[in-house]
């Protein structure tokens, strides 16, 4: 299999965490490229130019993140990071959503402000900022209602948060959120935050 990914993407760093925590990487070639400069390679495997991309040894091409986690996640010998069935289920796909809806936010603050600043909308980023603080207020609670220690919303929230620290440290997202911090710290102590680092 080959992974196509930017290392400062948080989408493709939650494939490259679940591949890890799976024990896939023996299996997996990870690809890195630069979407923005719209590589043949990665146009081939996804229309859509974005990573990441996962490309099976048959050929089939899998997009975008949640489905290339879920298709990580049916395969090795590691406990499923997303349940079968039940409200545990719902749980850990809901926790993912939040991470993947304010990682969208994130992102988008992040292309606007590279536009010319003349183009920029401020109206626009204050929406996008206050849908990440509203996420952040209610990450910890989903957090400490998943199943288990490790699961695929631990995954994207820890991938968001990275990102914020990446790309957001104006936010000062820990501020007033010492549990989410402490929750946060631990889990990037984890091999597989740490080989996927973008800093």
């Amino acid at each position: 299999m080959q992974l196509f990914y930017s290392p400062t993407s948080p989408y493709a760093r939650k494939c490259r965490v679940v591949a890890r925590e799976r024990g896939l990487m023996g299996d997996l070639e990870e690809v890195a490229c630069n979407p923005m400069e719209d590589p043949a390679a990665l146009h081939a495997s996804n229309p859509l130019g974005r990573v990441p991309a996962l490309v099976l040894d048959d050929g089939m091409a899998i997009f975008d993140s949640p489905v290339i986690a879920e298709y990580l996640d049916g395969l090795g010998n590691a406990p499923a990071l997303i349940p079968a069935a039940g409200s545990a289920r719902f749980k850990v796909l809901v926790a993912a959503a939040l991470a993947q809806g304010m990682t969208d936010s994130a992102l988008a603050v992040t292309m606007e402000g590279r536009r010319p600043e003349a183009q920029q909308s401020p109206e626009a980023q204050k929406r996008w900022r206050a849908s990440i603080v509203r996420g952040l207020d209610e990450m910890l609670g989903h957090l400490q209602g998943l199943p288990g220690d490790l699961t695929l919303g631990h995954i994207a929230c820890g991938c968001l948060l990275g990102y914020l620290d990446l790309r957001h440290g104006a936010l000062e997202w820990r501020k007033g959120r010492d549990g989410l911090a402490a929750w946060f710290a631990e889990f990037n102590a984890r091999p597989a935050m740490q080989e996927t680092d973008p800093n």
